[in-house]
Parts: C-alpha cells; sequence; structure tokens
C-alpha cells in the first residue's frame, strides 16, 4: 500500500507512440481532456440506454454517473482507473419491481430506488469486508480462469444489444458496417493522438458519412436537429426521492454480487493490462463504487458499475492514466446539467452509436482473453475447460433462472456458473490428489 493517498502522477509527454501510460501517468491537460471526452462518449450509449429502459431520467442518470465516477476515484485514491455508469444488472429486477410499460417516465421509480441504496449497502460491506481481510477469498472464488471468463461472457452478452440496435433495416446495418470500418482505419492507419482517440474520431467521421447520404441524399432516416434549438442551456435533471420497500429491496440487493464480479473482473484486467498490481485497491474500489450506487439511488439515479465499455477504451488506447476519467466525469456533470448537449448528443444516429458498440463490446470479450494470455491460464485442463465453455453460452445465451419473483439474467447465471463450477472442479482435484494446477500434491514423509 502507498504512504499517501494520491500518487504523484508524472507527466507523460513527447512522442507517446504505443507507449503505455499508467494509472499514475498524467497526459497533458488538453490531451487529458480530450481522452476523457472519448471516455465520455464509449459510457454514454450505455449509460442513457439502461435508464431509459427502466423508465429513469437519463440527464440525472449521466450526472450522478459523473459524480459517483469523481466519488470512487476520491475513496480509490485515484489509483484505479475506471468509469461508474448505469449498470445493465438492475434492468430486469428494476422493471419486474415497479411494473414498468417501457414507455414514459416510470410512475413507481421510488420503489426500486430503495432496492438499488440497499444493494449499494451491501456492496459497500463486501468493500469493508475485503479492506478488512484482504482479498485471498475472492481470488480464491474468482481465479484468473473465471475472471476471465466472466469477463468475456460480459461482452457477448452485450452483443446481442449492439447488434439487434442495427439490425432494423438494411441501410442500419450498412452504417454500422460503415461505423465499424472508420473506427478500424483510424486504428491502422493513424499514428499519435488520433489514433489514441480511434472510437471517438471514428464516431464523427462515420456521422459526418450519415449526415451525407441521409440528409443530403435521403437513403435513410436524416438527423432532426431542431429539438437542440428547442433545448435549455441549463436545466435541472428530476430527482424523486426512495421509497423503502422490503419487498423491493430482497429482490434488487442481491445484485451486488454481479457488481462484485463486474468490478473484480475490470481491476484484474486492467491489472493485467497495466502491469501493476491494483489488489491493494480493491477493498476501496468496491467501497467507491457501493456508496456511488447508493448516493445515485437517493437522487433518482440508476446503480452504478465500473464499466466495462472503458475497458475496451483503454485496452486500445493504453491510456490507463486515472485522471483521465476526472475529466470523462467532468464531461458527464456537464452534460446532466445541459439539456441542449444532451439534445445534441441524441442527434448521434443509431446506427453509428450502434456499430461503435460492436467494436467496444468485442474489446471486451477480448480483454477477458487478454486475462488468460497473461496468466497463462491452462484451458488444455479440463476442468477449466468445461468452466469457461458453460461460462461463456450461459452469458452469450442469456440463460436465465428464476427462483420465485427473483430472476438471475445472463451476466449473473455466467457469473455465479463459473464460480460454481470452478470450485467444484478444484474441489475434486484436490480430493483426488491433485493441485490446482492439476500436478499431484506432494506426499508426506
Amino acid at each position: 500500500m502507498a504512504n499517501t493517498w494520491f500518487p504523484i502522477w508524472r507527466k507523460r509527454s513527447g512522442n507517446l507512440d504505443g507507449a503505455i501510460i499508467a494509472p499514475d501517468e498524467r497526459l497533458p491537460i488538453g490531451a487529458t481532456l480530450i481522452m476523457g471526452l472519448q471516455h465520455a462518449v464509449a459510457m454514454f450509449g450505455a449509460t442513457v440506454l439502461m435508464p431509459l429502459l427502466m423508465g429513469f431520467d437519463a440527464n440525472l442518470a449521466i450526472l450522478m454517473s459523473g459524480i459517483g465516477t469523481l466519488l470512487f476515484f476520491l475513496i480509490v485514491g485515484g489509483r484505479v482507473p475506471s468509469y461508474l455508469g448505469s449498470s445493465a444488472a438492475f434492468v430486469g429486477l428494476v422493471i419486474a419491481v415497479t411494473g414498468y410499460t417501457g414507455s414514459g417516465p416510470n410512475p413507481n421509480i421510488a420503489l426500486a430506488l430503495g432496492g438499488i441504496i440497499a444493494c449499494g449497502a451491501i456492496y459497500t460491506l463486501i468493500g469493508f469486508i475485503v479492506m478488512s481481510v484482504g482479498t485471498r477469498w475472492i481470488e480464491r472464488l474468482m481465479p484468473p480462469v473465471v475472471t476471465g471468463a466472466v469477463v468475456m461472457a460480459i461482452g457477448l452478452n452485450l452483443a446481442p444489444i449492439a447488434v439487434n440496435s442495427v439490425s432494423g433495416s438494411s441501410f442500419n446495418s450498412w452504417m454500422a458496417v460503415v461505423t465499424i470500418l472508420c473506427i478500424g482505419v483510424v486504428a491502422v492507419f493513424t499514428n499519435g493522438m488520433i489514433q489514441r482517440l480511434l472510437i471517438l474520431v471514428g464516431l464523427i467521421l462515420s456521422y459526418v458519412i450519415y449526415l451525407v447520404v441521409a440528409n443530403g441524399f435521403g437513403w435513410g432516416t436524416p438527423v432532426d436537429f431542431g429539438p437542440i434549438s428547442q433545448a435549455a442551456w441549463f436545466g435541472w435533471p428530476q430527482f424523486t426521492t426512495p421509497v423503502f420497500d422490503a419487498h423491493a429491496m430482497l429482490l434488487i440487493a442481491p445484485v451486488a454480487v454481479i457488481l462484485v464480479a463486474e468490478n473484480l473482473g475490470h481491476i484484474k484486467a486492467v491489472a493485467g493490462m497495466t502491469g501493476q498490481n491494483l489488489d491493494p485497491y480493491m477493498g476501496r474500489a468496491f467501497v467507491g463504487d457501493g456508496l456511488a450506487t447508493m448516493l445515485s439511488g437517493s437522487a433518482g439515479g440508476t446503480g452504478v458499475t465500473t464499466y466495462a465499455e472503458n475497458i475496451g477504451v483503454m485496452a486500445v488506447t493504453k491510456i490507463y492514466s486515472t485522471l483521465v476519467f476526472v475529466a470523462a466525469a467532468l464531461v458527464a456533470i456537464a452534460l446532466g446539467f445541459s439539456p441542449k448537449f444532451g439534445a445534441l448528443i441524441h442527434t448521434i444516429p443509431g446506427p453509428v452509436l450502434g456499430g461503435a458498440s460492436i467494436v467496444v463490446f468485442g474489446l471486451i470479450a477480448v480483454a477477458g482473453a487478454r486475462i488468460w494470455v497473461q496468466n497463462k491460464v491452462d484451458l488444455s485442463d479440463n476442468g477449466n475447460l468445461i468452466m469457461v465453455a458453460v461460462t461463456l453460452v450461459l452469458g452469450a445465451g442469456n440463460f436465465a433462472l428464476t427462483l420465485g419473483n427473483f430472476t438471475l439474467g445472463g451476466i449473473g447465471t455466467a457469473t455465479f456458473g463459473a464460480i460454481l463450477l470452478n470450485a467444484l472442479l478444484q474441489r475434486r482435484k484436490l480430493v483426488s490428489g491433485l493441485g490446482r494446477d492439476g500436478k499431484p500434491l506432494p506426499q508426506d514423509s
């Protein structure tokens, strides 16, 4: 553990092509702000989509994601690069608890907020336990083979959302392909800061192409700029007071376990990519995420989680400076208080966002594989092979289990399935006299 709460960020400048920018390093201010904008763009689609699916105020969700990210940054001492955005793990349960019909504001949002706060409280408690006794018990439950499988399953679980969002028409599908190609061209045929901003630059290029073919030639639904002129520059989002209902809290609170798995996978992925040991900050990361979820729920926002989308951005840019996420949070807060800026972002065509999502969600899945490679996971081991195979299918197929009124979605079944299968199969090795590496245990003389 470091002697100071915050690191002393070392400035990196000059030719940084291909260089890894560590969490305790910083770029020049201008580059930091631009990279923060890219992270804000990366989180925007899901952070807006999730509250809309549940009938929450999207502007408030964005605002609370920025505030939550700053809170997380303070609690982890600026040592864990992460953005906190609206979590998909809450969607199904919130809809079930509130009876939301999927159109307009959710009239029973207050019931869900009590459950979200309860979830955040449990999550925070787990974080304090980790801070007290360490992460060994979590590592035994979720070694690299499990965390890699869970991270990959999350990426594959999100894949249908991205694909379905661009499957409404042939034009939408082709525009998604154009967006993917724009991002790919920027990634391969540019260098320097432009290459680092491949998601943002690729989005801008594909947006311009969409305007030409849709607004210019009329080949698709034209972009309507009317809402921008009608929106105010500054406005307050809609706050809601939570209601603490025992039934709703009982249903939503267990989502904390999924958030722990997501956060653990995030930290392991970033640690693997940076080569730094982030385990000492695991408990603080859980506490930060838990408190941010409680704060968001108390104001009327969604539950938040460390964002897998931003893992993908970090993986491809190799920039892990935690100060970049401060910039991203400030962008989100500004957006949350600005209906006009929100209206501008909403003009980004769905096919363009969908194409970018395909790239980012794929990068999430690859981050899971990277965990395996860097930790030299042996997939020739039958136990590992069966666990990974089942986990990926459960996640990609969105396999759900229902117990009474509680439904565990694909990410949840993949997470718990991976943990339970790994524990069962590893125990079988120990009983048979083999170690966790599959080799015979030493015999007492």
